[in-house]
Order: C-alpha cells, then structure tokens, then sequence
C-alpha cells in the first residue's frame, strides 16, 4: 500500500503537548480545508455499528466505511477508511509520537490504495500537496505550544454576512442590559466572527473562561446572557452513557425526553440532569452561519475519556504498550455488550478480552503493557477509558442551580407530569427568627423594607456562591447548589451578612446534600423528596444565628476542611418524617449579641 511520512524533531515539545495538537482531528482536519462531512451510523444484526460516510473533496463525491480510528494516549493514531465512491480504496492518516529526551519525535504519514486511474495518477502527488500543508499547520501548532501565538491556527474565518456587524452592535447592548453581562459580551462578539467552526459548534462556557482569562460563573452567565441577547443559541445535549456523545440534542428544556438512542453505540440509555445532560451553545444564524456535519466524528479528540482504542480482527491478540497512572477504568468494546471496571492501583495493568459473553479483564502480564484480545467471530474495537466525565461540561444540574439561570429563564421548566432525577443536590433553607414580633415592634412598613433588604442580601451571597435561590416561602427561602461546598460557604456568609446587615435579624439556617427530583411547580423549576424534606427539619432546629447541617453533609470530604476551625456541636434528634434519630451538626452563633440563642 503506497504512503508517504513526514518526520520533525522538537526539543522542547513533549509528546503530550504535541498530542494536543494532532490528536484533535476535528480541528486540524477543519485548518487543513478539508469539507465537514455526515455519517451514517447502521445498527447491524450482531450488534455492531457500520458507519457510512458521505462527502465531497474537490468536485468528486466520496462514500466510504469508516472504521473505527486507533490509538494511544501521546504515542500514536492511525485511522482507516474504506471507500465505495472516489478515487482510492483506502485511504487514512498515520501518527507516531516517540520521546527524545525532553522532546518529541513526531511521524505524521497518509497511506492509500488507487481505487481507478485517477487514484493512481494522483495519490502520491496529493499526498505530497497535503504534506506541505501539513508541515505549515505543525509548524504554526508548535509555534502556539511554545507560546510565540496567540492561537493554534493561523486561521481566517470567512467574512461575516451584510449587517451582522451591525446587528451585533445591538446583541452586545442587549446581552449587557442583562446585568450578566460582565462587560464581556463585545469580547465574545469577536469570538464568533473569528473562531473556527469545531469551537463553535458546541460552546462551552467553562472553556471559554479559560480562553478569556475570566471566572467559569462569569462565562456561564456572559453566554446565559448571550442567549437573551439573541447572540447565542442554547443547546441541550443528552450525552451516551458510553461514547459520551451528544446523540440527540433539543433547544430548551421541555423538549428534552427521558432518554435516547445512541445510533454509535447502539443502546438505549436515560437522562441524569448531573451527569448526562449537558448545556452547550452556539451562534445564532443571525451572526454566523456553520457547515452541516463535522470533519472529524470519531478521532481521539471528540472521545478524550478513551485512553486507547485498538481495532481488532476475530481472534487476533495484540500487546500494547502504555502504562496508565493509578485511577478507575473501565473495559469494553465499541458494540453493545459486558464491561468490565478496573480500580488501577498502579504497575502493570489487566488486559482486556472479548468473548461472545462480554468483556472481562485478564491478568496482568508485564508493566508497561496491555494485552487485547478478540474472542470473538467479529472485528471489533476494544478500548479502556476513564470513569471521569468531561470537566469542561456545564451540566443541566450544574446550570439550574445558578442565580443567573433563574433569573434570566424562570420559564425554562420541564415538560407538564414530566420529572428529572439529579444524583446530588445541596439544599439550604433561611427563615428568620422572630419576624412576627418585629413587625410588632417597628411597624409594618419598617419591617417590611427590612425583610425585602434581608432577601436582597441572601440573593447576594447566593449567587456569589453559586447557588440559585429557588423560591421564597414567606420570610424563608429555599436555595440549591450543585456543590455542597458553595453551600456551606453561602450559609456562613449569610449568617455574617445578616449579622452586619441589621442587628434586628436573626436568621436560622439548614442544610443537608442528597438525592432529588427537579419538577415543575407554579410555573418553576422545583426540587422534592427527601434531601429537601430534610434540609427544611434542619432549617426548623436552628435557634437562629447558628447553622444546622446534616452529618452526611459535614462529613463530606471537601466540606470537613469548612468545619475544622469552627464551634461544632454533634447532635441527633427524631425529625418529623424520618423514622429513626437524624444526626446532625450545629456550627455556634458569632460572638455578636445579637445573634445569641433566644
């Protein structure tokens, strides 16, 4: 099979560094000028997925198979697909990356097979028109990994359509009128006129923050903003289970079904707000138009959590080198089948084996190495892969337990009779302690402006934590956090907050982290069960100027380092609605007076 290579040597680029650069087919395909193309993904009878790919290059339509690429972590890739249509056979990309002491060496090669006369007449001259390419964007890559550019790429996005200039002068000023703005919405303006299609596909707040050099709550709102602005569109993904694509995808939250069919994967699989639905955005038509289909669907970089993927023959072996840092993985095949999870302590890792019945792990052999295996009468691709989820997400959990969200969206409810289930929410209730006697004391008028005034400060101190304030039930509130942390943090700054705010109030603060159902109620995004039921009992304990919080909650490894300089006293009590003792914490008044126990 006739192919061509391309060798550089970088002395100060370590393999992961130049990984990050090639590995991410979808973008160095989109720089390379090379058309987004569709696959088709065909359940077939034995469980396996054939994946048909249709584009055009050049004038000439192409349809091909695309198998499944292969690789491993920083060392290598190497991508094969099978045409029907054009002029080759097959044709794909190779990558190796070797140490050289503190450097890399890097081979980038193409190998194909003519599939008719103009295959053979053209395959090396292309190949050798595609290296010069290549070389030009390596360089340019390298030279932003050394940091001599301001971007990967030098890439010139196509010139905006008549009077989106203009018609962004206005999204700008709407997305600030928000007060979400943060003074950023020109900034991301640019972003979209300038930025390659693949970074706009599927925006993501979280790393856009790190691209502008801002806090992620100032990027979540600054896009949240966008929305309402009619800059950005937003997109709800529900994410495979496996693959952890974003199979199906609707505008708002009340088209989001309980669950989907990953067509890549071939399984069915639910919804779970904190873990498979995630926010994404991207530009309105109005400002920027993208292509249909994506240049590269099933390279390392749209999987990052896939660790290394081998494709396999029916009954071939195979030995690869890689040596994995302690974690959890676990095994499997691309097809619908067994798995098998691994707690990686470190050494010499299991490898992995499909069988008709599944997956399982064989026994180590040596470090260093990972031994594949298919027992099976199918090709099939075997890979390891993280436990971790993208850290970069921005959760449907993560996002409707932000102030923002609440704010600028109250109408963004789920579908009437429908519910979510979300893996773990912290709720934190306030009341304040004797409210009756003190409109008693100062008038109603007084004390009514004073309470409105407590409100405006637990919004504050929510909001500044990362919470959402869900509702108001008379002078109490009830707010949601996706991390306990932020919870406990919100509760101490609003007892301080409250204290120097008016010394007539005392407020009573619970808390406790679990499990819940997120419904509609009045036209809101709600929460209820147990872990609300819960932190309400709790709120109700607070003698006012101390906060309660359940054990489960203190005991929460990153919450105990809160707790470790503070008055704690250990307490259990029969709560209405639970059938045994509920131990809790109570963290002691301030010094204040004012906050003394009644």
């Amino acid at each position: 099979m006739p192919k061509v290579e391309w060798t550089w040597h970088f002395e100060d680029l370590a393999p992961a560094q130049v990984w990050s650069m090639l590995a991410d087919t979808d973008r160095f395909n989109e720089i390379l000028g090379l058309p987004a193309y569709r696959l088709e993904e065909i359940a077939q009878p034995n469980g396996t997925v054939l994946r048909r790919g249709t584009g055009k290059v050049a004038g000439v339509e192409l349809a091909w198979e695309e198998k499944p690429y292969e690789w491993v972590l920083h060392r290598a890739f190497r991508q094969i697909r099978v045409f029907s249509r054009g002029p080759f056979r097959v044709f794909g990309p190779v990558l190796d990356i070797t140490s050289e002491g503190a450097g890399s060496r890097v081979v980038y090669g193409l190998h194909w097979e003519p599939m008719n006369w103009l295959g053979r007449l053209s395959g090396l001259r292309l190949a050798r028109n595609a290296g010069r390419l290549i070389g030009a964007r390596v360089t340019e890559g390298a030279a932003f990994l050394r940091g001599e550019q301001p971007q990967m790429y030098a890439y010139r996005a196509p010139p905006p359509a008549a009077g989106v200039r203009e018609r962004l002068e206005t999204m700008v000023r709407e997305t600030e009128a928000t007060g979400y703005g943060h003074g950023l919405a020109r900034a991301l303006a640019d972003l979209l006129l300038s930025s390659m299609e693949v970074d706009l596909q599927r925006l993501r707040p979280k790393a856009l923050a790190k691209q502008l050099g801002i806090a992620p709550r100032d990027a979540v709102e600054l896009c949240l903003a966008a929305v309402k602005g009619r800059m950005l569109d937003m997109k709800w993904d529900l994410l495979c289970v496996n693959c952890r694509g974003a199979k199906l995808t609707v505008p708002s939250l009340d088209l989001l079904p309980r669950g989907a069919h990953c067509p890549s994967c071939n399984i069915d699989y639910t919804r779970d707000f904190a873990r498979n639905v995630e926010l994404t955005f991207a530009p309105s038509p109005l400002v920027r138009s993208l292509g249909i289909g994506s240049y590269c669907l099933s390279g390392p970089g749209v999987t990052p959590h896939v660790l290394v993927q081998q494709l396999m023959a029916p009954g071939e072996r195979r030995v690869v080198a890689v040596e994995l840092p302690p974690g959890v993985y676990r095994l499997r095949t691309l097809h619908p089948g067994g798995m098998a999870d691994v707690d990686h302590a470190g050494g010499a890792f299991p490898g992995l084996r499909a069988t008709a019945a599944g997956v399982e792990a064989l026994p180590p052999e040596r470090a260093g190495e990972i031994v594949f295996a298919n027992d099976t009468e199918l090709e099939l691709a075997l890979l390891v892969e993280t436990r971790e989820w993208v850290r970069e997400a921005l959760t449907a959990h993560d996002v409707t337990t932000l102030q923002a969200f609440r704010d600028l969206f109250a109408d963004a409810v789920l579908r009437p009779g429908d519910e979510a289930g979300v893996g773990q929410i912290t709720i934190l209730f306030t009341d304040l302690r004797g409210s009756t006697a003190l409109y008693e004391q100062i008038g109603d008028a007084p004390a009514f402006n004073l309470v409105r005034e407590h409100f405006a400060v637990l919004a504050r101190e929510v909001r500044q934590c990362d919470g959402a304030i869900v509702k108001t039930i008379g002078d109490a509130v009830m707010a949601a956090f996706a991390d306990p942390v932020d919870a406990v943090r919100a509760a101490l700054a609003i007892r301080d907050s409250i204290a120097a705010f008016d010394g007539r109030l005392v407020v009573k603060l619970g808390l406790h982290t679990g499990p819940s159902i997120a419904v509609n109620l009045n036209d809101r995004l709600d929460y209820f069960g147990t872990t609300v039921n819960m932190a309400a009992r709790l709120q109700a304990q607070s003698r006012g100027g101390d906060i309660v919080l359940s054990r489960r909650l203190a005991n929460d490894p990153a919450v105990r380092p809160l707790l470790a300089l503070l008055p704690l006293g250990e307490e259990s009590l029969a709560l209405k609605g639970f059938d045994t003792p509920v131990p809790f914490v109570r963290i002691a008044p301030t010094a204040s007076p004012s906050l003394s126990p009644a």
